[in-house]
């Protein structure tokens, strides 16, 4: 009886042995789903989140943001500062130091050189550095010593941080990608597919959009991390498919972006396998508008500049989108308490959120109608409107996901009610982001007129975000289609206020410009917000260490990441 209760007993114990107590690689493997597939494990060649999340296992930044928005140290001991001595006082250099005994995942030291090439890497106009606005203003990388660099900018920057800090700019090798500057870089299958990082797994097998097999880096700083000895991390499907394979059959230990009614995922989770964790961070489903003509008779040219849109160009007919739309009804159907109705495209910090856009609140289908006939707008007999031989026909595309596709269908009813023809499109959301310059179907190519997806930035300091909408942002033929002005917006007011942001240190004053900012997008219906998402993920129970966080890669600390009990 003893000795029986004496197995139960040990049988309890490690049910629930702590992390604290594993060895790198003792919990075995650990199972991921992105129902949006990766493409590349290069961050610098996607803007896709589900590309920047997945290298983040892999490739890693100087500093990265916490689950509450701080900057914490990554690489380095210190996150330089002017107090610290870090920053010059003149606000045109930053110094990083990186932590001493720094390896690669293949064995070699990481030393400064990776830090300045990282940069030219990304610098290079030839390359369509997909996160190139984190290095604007940056005129050189001095390499001091083997461990330390200064960033030098031809400004004076308050807030210097962009570079080399969060899940988009991270540090990579020059040894492996020494060959792959500017126009070579989409050719550099195997460091694409396989980057040799400092991150807690490496990659052992990339199969695009489709899985990706790493194993511990044997390398990693802390010998007693990761407690995993494996990763598949598994892309594609649908939203269901995912939820399902973590919350209801356990096949998934973590499973990303669960963009699912809320209703369903309730059920999913009354199952016990897993639970639902989510945070409200700055994450906006939004309505992208195309400025340019997407006709695909104008050849290579469609969708650039050279072709402004023959009817998105008036402003009366954005703003009718716009006002056609019931938003409090989309979070209804869409997201229940995981979403709030959203004007801005910059929704948080609640310093930088905007007050002055709030009308798109209301559904004003009357003053809509109003707006397209004193424009001159004319209802024709097949009730779709028209002039000077323009009908206002639209294709609208969106990947592939069954809350998008309810809210299509809805926003296209609301249109039809103004006199606006719509028709639906929607991709697999692998080739949607993936960021394949020879794909016609990507978000950043945006052959056609509206787009709908959702976007967010690292951290909780908007400058480097609110360049995306700078004139030199905008993805073209010659940038190899990357880059995030995907309205191709282009103003110099606009590009003023970025350039005025980025020397303006007082955070009362940066607010203000961040808000100059998102209402000239609103104001000028650039972009039409829809819903302020919270992040929503699900993990198994077995999986213990998970910490949400919206400000950096929701896999920011996988390296803690352990098993709770036997399986």
């Amino acid at each position: 009886m003893k000795a029986r209760a004496l197995l139960l007993g040990t049988a309890a114990a490690l049910a629930i042995v702590p992390a604290a107590l594993a060895e790198r690689g003792s919990d075995g493997e650990v199972k991921i789903i992105y129902w949006q597939a990766p493409s590349t494990m290069n961050p610098y060649l996607s803007g896709g989140t589900k590309e920047l999340e997945a290298a983040s296992l892999v490739v890693e930044p100087l500093a990265r943001y916490d689950q509450d928005g701080n900057m914490v140290p990554w690489l380095v001991d210190t996150v330089p500062t002017v107090d610290n001595g870090g920053v010059s006082s003149d606000l045109k250099s930053i110094t990083w130091k990186l932590k001493e005994g720094l390896l690669w995942s293949d064995g070699t030291p990481v030393t400064s050189a990776d830090i300045a090439f990282t940069w030219k890497y990304c610098a290079d106009p030839a390359g369509g550095c997909a996160q190139s606005e984190k290095y604007n203003d940056v005129t050189d990388v001095k390499i001091v010593d083997d461990r330390t660099v200064t960033v030098e900018f031809g400004v004076p920057k308050p807030f210097p941080y962009g570079p080399f800090v969060g899940a988009q700019a991270p540090v990579i090798q020059a040894a492996q990608f020494a060959d792959c500057l500017g126009a070579k870089a989409p050719e550099c299958t195997d460091a694409n597919f396989g980057p040799i990082g400092t991150g807690p797994f490496r990659v052992t097998d990339f199969r695009p959009n489709d899985v990706i097999s790493m194993e511990a880096n044997p390398n990693y700083r802390d010998p007693a991390k990761p407690a995993f000895a494996s990763v598949t991390f598994k892309g594609g499907g649908d939203t269901a498919s995912a939820a399902r394979s973590v919350l209801e059959t356990g096949e998934f230990d973590y499973a990303w972006n669960m963009q699912l009614a809320p209703d369903v995922l309730s059920a999913m989770e009354a199952a016990g396998k897993g639970k639902v964790v989510s945070a409200f961070g700055t994450l906006v489903e939004r309505i992208m508008i195309n400025l340019t003509d997407p006709n695909p008779a104008l050849g290579d040219e469609r969708s650039t500049k050279k072709h402004p849109h023959p009817f998105l160009s008036d402003i009366a007919v954005r703003q009718a989108l716009s006002m056609a739309i019931d938003r409090d009804l989309l979070v209804e159907i869409g997201y229940g308490t995981a979403g709030r109705p959203s004007c801005n495209v910059l929704p948080a910090p609640e310093i930088y959120k905007s007050t002055a856009n709030d009308a798109c609140l209301t559904q004003d289908v009357e003053g809509a109608m109003k707006l397209l006939d004193d424009a001159g707008w004319v209802v024709g007999g097949d009730g779709i409107r028209a002039k000077d031989g323009v009908r206002l026909s639209i294709l609208y595309q969106t990947s592939t996901n069954a809350v998008r596709q309810d809210f299509q269908a809805l926003i296209k009813q609301w249109w039809a009610d103004i006199g606006i023809e719509t028709e639906l499109r929607n991709i697999d959301a692998s080739v949607f982001f993936g960021g394949d310059p020879g794909s016609p179907d990507t978000f950043q190519k945006f052959y056609a007129d509206v787009e709908m997806y959702a976007n967010n930035f690292d951290g909780t300091d908007p400058e480097a975000y609110m360049a995306n909408w700078e004139c030199k942002q905008a993805p073209t033929p010659e940038t190899q289609w990357q880059g995030n002005n995907m309205p191709r917006y282009c103003t110099e007011e606009y590009d003023a206020l970025v350039a005025k942001m980025a020397q303006t240190g007082k955070l009362e004053d940066r607010a203000e410009l961040a808000k100059a900012m998102n209402d000239k997008l609103m104001q000028e219906y650039i972009i039409l917000p829809l819903v302020d998402r919270g992040r929503v993920s699900a993990h198994s129970n077995a999986l213990g260490g998970v910490i949400m966080n919206v400000w950096d890669s929701e896999l920011w600390n996988a390296a803690d990441w352990h098993r709770t009990k036997t399986q």
